[in-house]
């Protein structure tokens, strides 16, 4: 556990960043009134108020004299202050010397900026999808090489769902066995990072319910990860074709990752931009 010492150390900049903060608020903002004020922001005592502390605990936290808080007390100041996530991080960093615990968040899908990104990648399939592996956001290759999940209703828009479920998943990887290890292996050190473990349980349990292939992997409890590697599919299309892929952290979205699968050779590379080219597009469905 952090000591005061550990907070003097640098200063005290945990007291000045919750200083800081708090002089940034408008008291109006939040019922209070903002008459005979010497400073700006909220005075000391509000936000114990709003964090439901004891004003004079808060008063020699930010004074350096306290000690460290909790976890728990350093959340509820931070929506006190109404920290965003940047700063919600800093100040774990300030107060302990590491980032906050994982906190999952879901996502239905992208920004338009980043959706963007996608779009700018022409013949490389490119895919975001959340710790519980929903892809929220895809590009045209994507839609082609891979699977067209415009067509699928947002439920089935999960890779672990598509790769246990459905047969022509199934039927497209070169060696399904060995990926499907490999898929439940990331899954699984996703989820935990990403403290999405309640998240995934009815996911795990109807998989393991509905594929006898599933639960055998999962109780295997493998962990592995997902950073690089080669994707080995047969297209029904173009035939056996090779992709190299590489996996991305979304800044600022902890619960996102874009993975990008770029041919291996020039030849794959031209036989997905024809593919492209003669598959008629479809406006992108919700």
């Amino acid at each position: 556990m952090t000591n005061s010492s550990t907070m003097s150390g640098t200063g005290n900049s945990l007291g000045t960043f919750l200083r800081d903060r708090r002089m940034r608020l408008d008291p109006a903002t939040f019922g209070f009134p903002a008459a005979r004020r010497r400073t700006p922001g909220l005075r000391r005592e509000e936000v114990a108020l709003r964090a439901n502390i004891s004003p004079t605990w808060y008063t020699w936290l930010e004074q350096g004299r306290g000690g460290a808080p909790s976890p728990d007390v350093l959340e509820r100041i931070a929506r006190g202050l109404m920290l965003t996530e940047p700063e919600r991080e800093h100040l774990h960093i300030l107060a302990f010397g590491h980032l906050p615990g994982a906190r999952y968040r879901g996502s239905d899908g992208v920004t338009p900026r980043l959706q963007r990104v996608l779009d700018a990648i022409p013949a490389s399939p490119a895919i975001v999808r959340t710790a519980t592996w929903d892809v929220v956001a895809w590009n045209r290759a994507a839609t082609v090489v891979l699977t067209d999940y415009s067509e699928l209703p947002r439920p089935q828009r999960n890779i672990l769902r598509l790769m246990f479920s459905d047969s022509r998943v199934k039927a497209a990887q070169a060696d399904w066995l060995s990926v499907a290890r490999f898929v439940v292996g990331a899954f699984r050190a996703d989820a935990a990072r990403a403290g999405a473990g309640a998240e995934i349980g009815q996911l795990v349990e109807e998989l393991s319910r509905t594929s006898p292939e599933f639960d055998a992997l999962w109780r295997d409890n493998e962990v592995v990860g997902q950073g690089e590697g080669v994707k080995r599919l047969h297209h029904p299309g173009i035939g056996p074709i090779e992709l190299e892929f590489s996996t991305f952290a979304v800044e600022g979205r902890s619960d996102l990752n874009m993975m990008i699968y770029n041919p291996a050779t020039p030849e794959v590379a031209e036989r997905i931009r024809k593919l492209i080219l003669e598959t008629p597009s479809r406006k992108r469905g919700e």
